[in-house]
C-alpha cells in the first residue's frame, strides 16, 4: 500500500476537523483447548485519536514498538482506518493518527488484533460524525477486524470484551467470521506473564500438525465446552478448563521457558495456558497468583501483572 492510506475508488470524501478517540482492550485467545475459538479481553489498553486532514498521512506513535512500526500509510491502524472508510463508500483527503500504546508487540496479548479493530473503530466514529451512517455494529466490526487477523478470537474479544466463543463460515467467495460474548463470572481475574522475548504467530503455526490423534481432539473437545461453564459460572474449574492436547505442546520447543512456566504454574494447581501464540503466559482465577508462583516466574524471566477482564472497544467522535 502506498503512504496515502485513504487511496481508493470511492469519490466521497470526508470533511476536514472530524475526529474520533478510541480506546481498545488487549485480548488473550485460545485460554487452552479453544483453538482459534476462544478468547478473553484483558485490561491493557491502546488509545488512539485519529483526525481528518485536507492530505497526507501522518503517525505517530507512543509507547510500545514506537520506534519499530511504520509512520506512514502502511501503519496497520492506518490501513484499517482506510478499510473502514472504503466499506463504507467514502475516503479522507488526509488522516492524521496519534498512537499510545501500552499493550506488548509480538507477545501473544493481541497486539495486532487491537490496531486493527482500534482503526475500524476510529473509521466507524468519523462516518458516524460526517452523517455517513450509524457507527459499525459489533458483528461488523467483528467481520472486518478478523479479515485481518484471518481469524476472530483476539479481534472479537478486543470488539465485545469479556470472555468471547467464536467460529468461522468458510467460503471461498470470503470466510465469514462470528462470535458470541460470554459474560465472565465477577471473580475471575487475569495475572499475564510477559517476557522479554518475542514470538511469531506465522511460525508458531507453523510447527503445528495437520492431524492429531482422536484421543486428542476429543481431550480438548471436553475441555473447551468445560470452559465455558468455568468462564460463566463455576471458576473453579478454571484448571481442568484450561488443559490442552491440541497446540501447546507441539509450539513448546520453539518457547521452551514459555512451556516451563506453564508446567510450574499448572503443577501448583493454576489456570495456566500459553496466551494466543505465545510467549506471554496467562492464568485465569478467582484468586490472587502465589507469591512463590510469581517468584518462579520472574526466575525465568518473565514480569507478571495482575489485569481485570476487560470490557470491549470504546470510541467516541466530534470535530476539532
Amino acid at each position: 500500500m502506498s503512504e496515502d492510506a485513504t487511496a481508493d475508488d470511492t469519490n466521497a470524501v470526508l470533511p476536514v476537523g472530524l475526529y474520533a478517540r478510541v480506546r481498545v482492550p488487549a485480548s488473550s485467545a485460545n485460554l487452552g483447548p479453544g483453538f482459534d475459538c476462544l478468547g478473553i479481553a484483558l485490561g491493557l489498553y491502546d488509545e488512539l485519536i485519529v483526525e481528518t486532514t485536507a492530505a497526507g498521512i501522518e503517525v505517530e506513535v507512543e509507547g510500545e514498538a514506537a520506534d519499530e512500526v511504520p509512520k506512514d500509510g502502511t501503519h496497520l491502524v492506518a490501513r484499517a482506518v482506510a478499510r473502514g472508510l472504503h466499506y463504507a463508500g467514502v475516503r479522507a483527503g488526509g488522516l492524521k493518527l496519534r498512537c499510545v500504546n501500552t499493550i506488548p508487540h509480538s507477545r501473544g496479548l493481541g497486539s495486532s488484533a487491537a490496531a486493527a479493530v482500534s482503526g475500524l473503530a476510529a473509521a466507524s466514529g468519523l462516518l458516524a460524525e460526517a452523517g455517513v451512517r450509524a457507527r459499525f455494529d459489533d458483528a461488523e466490526l467483528v467481520q472486518l477486524s478478523a479479515e485481518f487477523e484471518g481469524h476472530p478470537d483476539n479481534a472479537a474479544a478486543s470488539v465485545l470484551g469479556s470472555a468471547v466463543v467464536t467460529w468461522t463460515e468458510f467460503d471461498p467467495a470470503g470466510d465469514r467470521y462470528h462470535a458470541r460474548r460470554l459474560v465472565a463470572h465477577p471473580d475471575i481475574t487475569a495475572t499475564v506473564f510477559v517476557p522479554d522475548t518475542e514470538s511469531s504467530t506465522s511460525h508458531t503455526r507453523g510447527l503445528l500438525p495437520d492431524s492429531v490423534p482422536r484421543a486428542d481432539a476429543v481431550f480438548n473437545v471436553s475441555r473447551a465446552a468445560l470452559a465455558v461453564v468455568a468462564l460463566t459460572a463455576d471458576p473453579t474449574a478454571l484448571n481442568a478448563a484450561t488443559a490442552d492436547r491440541l497446540h501447546q505442546d507441539y509450539r513448546a520447543e520453539a518457547m521452551p521457558e514459555t512451556a516451563e512456566l506453564v508446567a510450574a504454574l499448572r503443577k501448583r494447581g493454576l489456570a495456566a495456558t500459553v496466551s494466543g501464540a505465545g510467549p506471554t503466559v496467562l492464568v485465569l482465577g478467582a484468586g490472587p497468583v502465589p507469591a512463590e508462583a510469581r517468584d518462579v516466574a520472574v526466575g525465568l524471566g518473565f514480569v507478571p501483572s495482575t489485569v481485570a477482564v476487560a470490557g470491549g472497544v470504546e470510541v467516541g467522535h466530534g470535530r476539532v
